[in-house]
C-alpha cells in the first residue's frame, strides 16, 4: 500500500460518522476534494497525502506524533501549517479571529511550497461549498458558522490570498479561488487575476548584484535596464503597491525611478527600470572611497528634500512611529525601559512630511549625475529619526555585531562606512558644531540599536550574541 492510499483508508476512519456544516454531506469527502485539487498542482505525495489528513488533528482524536510515525515528518508538519490552537475553555465563536490569525503565522513564516499549495487546496474547497451556499441562501449563510461577519470571512481568505499570490497565482486553483471569492464579495480583487496572463520570464543568474535590501535584491541585468528581484515574504500585491507608490511619490517631486513592468523571476517577480549606466551610491564609494564627503552630500540632500516634503494626501503612507513602536516590541527590553523610550519619542517634535523608511546607499542611484531612488515601500510620515538611526545602523551601529556585515551589505569597509556617515550627519544638519553633531549620532544610536536589538531576537542567541545584547542594552539604558 503506497503512502496515499494509506491516507485516505486511515482519514476515512477518523472522519467516520462526522458531516459537513450547511451540506451535511459526509466530512471525508472534503478532504479527498483537497487531496485532487493538490493532484492538480503538484505530483508530490506527502503534499498530496498531507490533503487527505489536514483536519486530522484539528477535528479527531488522531496526534500530530501519531501522523508523524506513519507518514513521515514533513506530512506532519504539512498538516500542522493547516492545524488551529484549540481554547477548550473558550466560546469558538469568540476565538475565531484569534485561532486564525495565529494559523497564518505558520502560513505566512513557512518556506515549504507544499503548505502554501495546501492551504490554497484548503481553502478552494472551503470556497467552493461557501460559493454554492450562497448562492442558495443568501446572507443567511453566515447564520450556519461559528463567526457571523461576512467582513471577517472576507479579511481571512483575501489575507490567504494575498500570502500565496507570488508562487501559486500561475495556478488555475489559485484563479477559481479569487473568482469565487469575487463571487460572494465583488470588487475584492482585480478580475485580471481570474485569468491567463503571462509575464516576461528573466533570469538573473550570471547578472551583477548592485543592491540588496530585506526585501529584494537589485541586479543589473545590461547597460540600460535594472531588475529588482523581491523575496518569498512579498505577494504580488506588494509589488504592485510599491509600483502605485513610486508613481505617487514621484507626482510630489521626489526623484523616484518609475518601474515601467513586472516580470517572473523564477518563482517570483520583479520589477524592471531603465536606468542607463547608472550606478548605486554604495557603488561609486567603493570605486572612489576618495569622494566619500561628495556622495555623503548627494544623500544628505536627498534625504532632506524627502524629509520636507509634506504630502496632501498622507492616507498612502503610513505613520512612521508605527515603526519605531515596532522596534521597541521586538527588542523586549523590558517594561520600565520601553516606556521610558516611549516617553522619549513622544517628546520629539511632531511632523507631517515623508521619512523614506530604508534609507541607505544600495537603493539610491547616480543616473546622468542626480540621485533616483527604487525603493519606496517603507515610505511613511513622522519624525526624520527612522532615516537618520537606519543610516546609524547600516554604516556604524551593524560593527557592534559583526563589522563584516557593513562590508557585505554596503561594500565598503567600516572605516569608509563611518567616515561617510558622519560627514552625511554633517552635511544633513549643515554644522560642524561638535555638541550638536554629537546629540544627533546618540539619538540616532539610540533607536538603531533599539533595533538592532529587534533583529537579533528574531531567531535563538547564541551566547556571543547573548552579550551583544546585553552590551546594546547598557548603552540603551545610558542613552535614555
Amino acid at each position: 500500500m503506497n503512502l496515499l492510499e494509506e491516507a485516505i483508508i486511515y482519514s476515512t476512519i477518523m472522519h467516520q460518522g462526522k458531516v459537513r456544516k450547511i451540506t451535511g454531506s459526509p466530512y471525508i469527502l472534503h478532504p479527498l476534494e483537497v487531496a485532487q485539487i493538490l493532484s492538480g498542482m503538484t505530483d508530490d505525495m506527502e503534499i498530496i497525502a498531507a490533503g487527505v489528513l489536514h483536519d486530522i488533528v484539528e477535528d479527531t482524536d488522531g496526534t500530530l506524533k501519531e501522523i508523524e510515525k506513519r507518514f513521515g515528518k514533513r506530512v506532519a508538519e504539512l498538516v500542522d501549517s493547516e492545524s488551529e490552537k484549540e481554547y477548550e475553555s473558550e466560546d469558538r465563536a469568540a476565538t475565531w479571529r484569534r485561532r486564525k490569525e495565529e494559523s497564518l503565522e505558520k502560513l505566512k513564516t513557512s518556506t515549504d511550497i507544499g503548505v502554501k499549495m495546501l492551504w490554497l487546496a484548503d481553502k478552494l474547497a472551503n470556497m467552493r461549498s461557501l460559493a454554492g451556499s450562497y448562492g442558495e441562501l443568501g446572507d443567511k449563510v453566515w447564520d450556519y458558522l461559528h463567526q457571523k461577519d461576512p467582513e471577517i470571512h472576507k479579511w481571512y481568505y483575501k489575507t490567504i490570498a494575498e500570502c500565496i499570490e507570488m508562487e501559486l497565482n500561475k495556478t488555475g486553483a489559485y484563479k477559481e479561488y479569487i473568482d469565487r471569492i469575487n463571487y460572494i464579495w465583488p470588487g475584492t480583487f482585480d478580475t485580471s487575476k481570474t485569468k491567463y496572463k503571462e509575464y516576461r520570464e528573466i533570469d538573473v543568474s550570471g547578472c551583477k548584484r548592485i543592491g540588496k535590501g530585506a526585501k529584494a535584491e537589485v541586479y543589473r541585468y545590461d547597460e540600460e535596464l535594472i531588475v529588482k528581484v523581491y523575496n518569498e515574504k512579498n505577494t504580488y500585491k506588494d509589488v504592485e503597491r510599491e509600483i502605485a507608490l513610486a508613481r505617487n511619490i514621484f507626482v510630489l517631486g521626489l526623484p523616484t525611478a518609475i518601474s515601467f513592468g513586472i516580470v517572473s523571476v523564477g518563482k517570483g517577480y520583479g520589477s524592471m527600470f531603465e536606468l542607463i549606466d547608472a550606478k548605486t551610491i554604495s557603488e561609486l564609494i567603493a570605486k572612489n572611497p576618495e569622494h566619500t564627503d561628495y556622495y555623503a552630500g548627494v544623500m544628505a540632500e536627498l534625504a532632506l528634500q524627502i524629509h520636507n516634503t509634506c504630502p496632501t494626501d498622507d492616507k498612502l503612507f503610513p505613520k512612521a512611529s508605527t515603526y519605531i513602536d515596532s522596534w521597541i516590541k521586538r527588542a523586549r527590553l523590558g517594561e520600565e525601559l520601553e516606556q521610558r523610550l516611549k516617553e522619549i519619542m513622544a517628546a520629539r517634535p511632531a511632523s507631517e512630511c515623508l521619512v523614506h523608511g530604508d534609507l541607505h546607499t544600495g537603493n539610491v542611484f547616480l543616473a546622468n549625475n542626480e540621485p533616483l531612488f527604487i525603493d519606496v515601500d517603507r515610505m511613511a510620515v513622522g519624525d526624520p529619526i527612522i532615516d537618520l538611526s537606519s543610516m546609524y545602523l547600516f554604516y556604524v551601529g551593524y560593527a557592534e555585531l559583526d563589522p563584516k556585515i557593513i562590508e557585505d551589505f554596503m561594500g565598503i569597509s567600516c572605516e569608509t562606512a563611518a567616515d561617510f556617515y558622519h560627514s552625511f550627519l554633517r552635511q544633513y544638519l549643515k554644522t560642524d558644531d561638535e555638541a550638536e553633531l554629537e546629540e544627533a549620532e546618540r539619538s540616532s544610536a539610540l533607536w538603531a540599536f533599539v533595533r538592532l536589538i529587534g533583529q537579533m531576537k528574531k531567531k535563538p542567541l547564541s551566547p556571543k550574541d547573548e552579550q551583544v545584547v546585553k552590551s546594546l542594552i547598557d548603552k540603551i539604558s545610558e542613552m535614555a
